[in-house]
């Protein structure tokens, strides 16, 4: 018995010391293959675990910052590297071997470097391709994003670009060489991956793994850190386990043995997760990773099915690790190499009937498809230009010359591959010959080489048949005007004066309409050269006139055509149910007016207040003809006051919904002014929330989610089918009334706003509720649709909580608003937290999740990371319909079992999983689960 425990130990060691070597001896392969840029560091250092940095002094532009965040010691995070925010792009370009797979990460930590606190936003692209748009959200966090490419090329570029709010800036940019087939898939001629989640199930810290762990230095995250990627909806029974025994893992993607020697089981027999995906919804490469670490008795099994929901087809495939991977201890690796996946993720694994035990997970990676662009159809010509000049600051800038911004010397037209249509290089120092390769830019418009010390000959530019403007005056050149010039059909402007030219003038160039100068060129004439002189001053002048007459009347009728067209196609494009809206000074040109005694025997004689605000007191009433009204009398009759009091009338007379609440007219005289609505018999949202009308009573998760539905109709109907677009400004949950069936009108237009065609943002001075209040507005000063989106992420916490939007006492010590408390809870994936307890565990908790994770994306930071109020209005449309199947349920009477059933199955997905086809067209089929 010893001698056979002793040979069983001899062998895991020799295994174990096998893999050890085999895997510094990989390693030091890879390390070659590292490329670990410390951006804006002085010297070379190697990290805590290993890597080797080196400075990116190499790089002439930009400059460099010191930072220092707290809790972050890592000498590579104590600089960075930033650039203006202009119209250039600026790019790193890494040497790389072709046809070769590489991981590329790039690292972002703002730490306030530039002491203005203004959080950056630009663009990062690959070559021609854009990659993503870096949004700096929070100073002391560090942005990543990874790419894994297939190098068609002897380098790659990473340029930065389009800044809109702060400056481009990059803290590390590093290289990482795989090799074998690795990554390999049927579309990475055409796609990058982008890299969306890498999880390592059952950690036993927060810790990632990465290098030297993992020889390709990938960095997998640990599933207990719960904000990374919002890992969420833990099945109960989730158990981690773990093994010392080495994981045979030489197999496709190489997981590190680390990871592998980690999972997660179900013991209830399921495993359930939800997980937000970056770069997602489209299509995607997904994979799992199993290696059986737990020991099965004799009749024991393990069988298990993935259940993806809108994807049958997915859980037809039945998972046994140990037969899959022929042997425990050993990786087993299905996925699919093209399957379409939301932004929100919700998975399960199940056992299937016949299994002993429940299902096993150590790890998961998903990727999303990025699109090559293959850039400008001049990249090859313009490098071989560039050839000549490589030493020079211009010739520097990297990337490719049109995409996504152009060079700051050329311009591009915009086709989608586009070509080069001005080359601008005036006093660039350019010395020796024009590059003939400029000739093979057959798109060129117009080439500025002027003030510089060419030499040489003209060449024959008969290639670039566009050609209309050629500036090469003031420098060097020699020889004659090449008689190629006669057959460019378009040119207009010849420039070569004051150069070393000679010989005669082609006629036919003389003969041409066009501008031409060549003075200064002694031994450069034409038959007769007083004529030929006459002809140039002359010629000149007259075209020179000629020019800008014809230039005003075209822009004259461009601008008419281009106003003409523009209407024309603004119209043509409205939908039918958009309303013209028109500002008006005078209420009475656009509303009933109702006199004061009309308004003082309806109220009999302002009887019932039922309402009060900053603007003023709400008097219930009633008209001859019976119908109900609520009349609002205005307090201010300072300018601001009138202003509000005719916007809202002007508005409200022309606008007509469902979900807004009716103006009916309006009373103004010298001393008052007043406003008829339609009466709403109960009150408003925020009295029933947590008001005078909620104690006691609540109303319960569906009817709020149609509240919140009432509500969206009637904001997006302001958006969407106004012209200009109505921008409410002040929307909060004591605007939202109820009528006597509890369905919701929006209300209140005082500081309503209208939106300018064609402009992006409205700039006006803030205006609005605490709490409510769009910091990004609040801060910019430019409205726009967003900051009403914002306003309703509030509202939607509110109808989950309970709560009020601003509180001393219910958020804690860290927090007053309802946005930054329920932030904390969601994003740790405790919902729980933040749920109204009146509402008694009667809601279904994936309409639920549905409208918390819908409130967070309202709430983002800045506009453009919110979603129009036409995504949220579907969402709530969707857990609306998710909440009425599980309400029928529970009214059902339907055992536990079934409601469990149904509840697990509908937690698995909050979209549909197959309706992102449109986003990517690689294949139409979807590969079933293989081991690869």
């Amino acid at each position: 018995m010893e001698s056979n425990l002793l040979l069983l130990s001899s062998l895991t060691l020799g295994i174990s010391l096998s893999l050890l070597l085999a895997s510094l001896f990989a390693s030091a392969q890879i390390m070659q293959g590292f490329v670990s840029l410390d951006c804006g560091g002085t010297e070379n250092f190697t990290d805590e675990i290993g890597l080797h940095w080196t400075p990116d002094d190499k790089l002439t532009y930009g400059e460099i910052s010191t930072v220092s965040v707290a809790n972050e010691t890592r000498k590579q995070y104590t600089t960075l590297r930033h650039f203006p925010a202009d119209s250039r792009k600026y790019c790193y370009t890494l040497n790389v071997v072709s046809r070769t797979r590489y991981l590329l990460r790039a690292t972002f930590l703002y730490g306030n470097f530039d002491k203005n606190n203004v959080y950056p936003k630009f663009d990062i692209s690959v070559g021609a391709t854009h990659w993503s748009t870096i949004v700096i959200s929070d100073a002391n966090s560090i942005e990543m994003r990874e790419l894994i490419f297939l190098a068609s090329s002897p380098t790659i570029s990473v340029c930065f670009s389009n800044a809109t709010t702060g400056q481009p800036f990059i803290s590390t940019l590093e290289l990482r060489q795989f090799n074998g087939s690795v990554y390999y898939t049927d579309y990475e001629e055409q796609f990058y991956l982008s890299v969306s989640a890498r999880i390592n199930f059952g950690a036993e810290s927060d810790a990632p793994i990465r290098y030297p762990d993992d020889p390709f230095d990938r960095i997998w995250e640990s599933d207990s850190v719960k904000q990374a990627n919002y890992l969420v909806d833990v099945a109960a029974g989730t158990e981690k386990i773990s093994t010392d025994l080495p994981i045979d893992v030489n197999r496709d993607e190489m997981p590190p043995v680390k990871v592998m020697q980690t999972a997660v089981v179900g013991r209830n027999g399921s495993l359930t997760y939800r997980l937000n995906l970056d770069g997602f919804p489209g299509t995607g490469w997904a994979v799992t990773y199993f290696a059986e670490i737990e020991d099965l008795g004799p009749n024991e099994s393990r069988k298990f099915r993935l259940v993806l929901p809108g994807q049958p087809d997915v859980s037809k495939a039945v998972v046994n690790i140990e037969e899959n991977a022929q042997g425990k201890y050993r990786l087993y690796e299905p996925g699919f190499t093209n399957i379409s996946l939301p932004f929100v993720l919700s998975f399960r694994f199940g056992k299937t009937s016949d299994s002993s035990r429940g299902p096993l997970l150590n790890a998961m990676e998903i990727n999303s498809y990025l699109e090559k662009n293959d850039g400008s159809l001049d990249g090859a010509a313009i490098s071989s230009v560039l050839s000549h000049y490589s030493s020079a600051d211009w010739a520097q800038e990297g990337g490719d010359p049109c995409l996504p911004v152009p060079w700051s010397w050329v311009q591009c037209n915009s086709d989608p591959q586009p070509r080069i249509v001005s080359i601008l290089l005036s006093n660039k120092n350019l010395t020796g010959s024009i590059p003939l390769d400029i000739t093979k830019l057959v798109g060129l418009v117009e080439l500025w080489l002027d003030g510089n010390m060419l030499t040489g000959p003209l060449p024959d530019f008969t290639g670039c048949m566009d050609l209309k403007i050629i500036h090469l005056e003031n420098n060097q050149l020699t020889g004659v005007l090449p008689t190629s010039l006669v057959n460019l059909p378009s040119l207009r402007e010849l420039y070569v004066q004051n150069n070393k030219l000679s010989g005669t003038i082609p006629s036919d160039l003389l003969s041409k309409d066009m501008v031409l100068n060549y003075s200064g060129n002694i031994n450069l004439h034409r038959e007769s050269r007083i004529k030929g002189h006459m002809y140039v001053i002359i010629g000149s002048a007259v075209g020179a006139t000629v020019l800008l007459l014809a230039t005003v009347i075209s822009c004259l009728f461009m601008r008419k055509g281009k106003r003409k067209f523009y209407e024309q196609e603004r119209n043509d494009s409205l939908p039918t149910q958009r309303l013209a809206l028109w500002k008006s000074d005078d209420p009475a040109e656009a509303a009933h007016s109702f006199s004061f005694s009309e308004i003082e025997n309806a109220t009999n004689n302002f009887e019932k207040k039922i309402g009060a605000g900053g603007f003023g007191v709400v008097y219930y009433g009633k008209l001859k003809d019976g119908k109900e009204i609520a009349v609002k009398v205005l307090t201010s009759n300072s300018y601001q006051g009138k202003r509000e009091f005719s916007n809202e009338v002007t508005l409200l007379s022309r606008i007509h919904h469902r979900n807004l609440v009716q103006l009916l007219g309006y009373c103004r005289d010298e001393e008052n002014s007043m406003l008829v609505y339609e009466f709403m018999h109960n009150g408003t949202l925020k009295e029933h929330l947590y008001g005078p009308l909620a104690h006691g009573r609540s109303i319960n998760w569906i009817k709020r989610l149609e509240i919140a539905e009432d509500a969206a109709k009637g904001i997006e109907y302001l958006h969407t089918g106004c012209v200009p677009v109505v921008i409410h400004r002040d929307l909060k949950s004591s605007n939202i009334l109820l009528d006597k069936l509890m369905r919701a009108k929006v209300s209140d237009f005082g500081l309503s706003k209208l939106a300018v065609d064609g402009v992006s943002h409205v700039s006006s001075i803030v205006r609005g509720t605490v709490g409510y209040l769009d910091p990004e507005y609040y801060i910019s000063q430019q409205l726009t649709d967003k900051s009403d989106v914002y306003s309703y992420g509030v509202i939607l916490l509110e109808l989950i909580s309970g709560q009020e939007a601003i509180s001393n006492e219910s958020f804690g010590v860290n927090c007053r608003n309802i946005v930054q408390w329920a932030k904390l809870h969601i994003e740790s994936g405790d919902i729980q937290g933040i749920i109204d307890p009146l509402l008694r565990n009667e809601y279904d908790l994936q309409s639920m999740w549905k409208i918390a994770e819908k409130a967070l994306m309202c709430v983002q930071p800045h506009g453009h990371m919110r979603p129009s109020i036409s995504e949220v209005l579907k969402e709530i449309q969707d857990a609306i319909s998710i909440e009425r199947q599980a309400e029928a349920l529970r009214e059902g009477n339907s055992d536990e079992m079934s409601r469990n059933s149904f509840h697990s199955s509908m937690n698995m997905g909050s979209m549909d999983l197959g309706g992102a086809e449109s986003y990517l067209s690689i294949d139409e089929s979807i590969a079933q689960p293989t081991a690869r």
